[in-house]
């Protein structure tokens, strides 16, 4: 736990190598961009929400779907910080039964690269490793 912290506070402080701090990392982070980005980009549900919807506009029940084994709540959640920060855009239809419908916006669509780079980073050094129980998720068609 230790090393991740000090980890996570050369990345926020990298041009203060030298200087000791005993603020938690989640602390510092949260005051710098790199930080942030790191916080979203580190939430697994929330990439998984992004790169569902780099496939297009979705309903709530669509992403839950594709997405596999995680609560409404969790998605949920997630959906609501993107469209705070204004990577998702939700669209609510005044009809019976309601529906809403989630797509990104440019500031989302902004992480296509980022998105593909995982990707690639995945298939060229995780392909042959053996996934472990905790890595296990269901076999979902968003990530074929």
């Amino acid at each position: 736990m230790q090393i991740v912290g000090k980890y996570g506070i050369l990345l926020c402080n990298m041009n203060k190598p030298n200087q000791l701090q005993t603020t938690e990392p989640s602390e510092i982070c949260a005051s710098q961009p790199l930080g942030r980005a790191l916080r979203l980009l580190g939430d697994v549900w929330t990439l998984m929400i992004v790169y569902t919807l780099l496939n297009g506009t979705k309903r709530f029940g669509e992403l839950l779907e594709a997405i596999g084994n995680v609560s409404p709540k969790t998605v949920s959640q997630r959906l609501k910080m993107l469209e705070e920060l204004r990577f998702v855009q939700r669209q609510a239809f005044a009809e019976i039964p309601p529906r809403v419908e989630y797509n990104l916006t440019d500031k989302g669509l902004a992480l296509v690269d980022t998105m593909e780079a995982i990707k690639r980073f995945a298939e060229q050094y995780l392909s042959d490793v053996e996934p472990t129980p905790s890595d296990t998720l269901p076999a979902s068609p968003s990530c074929e």
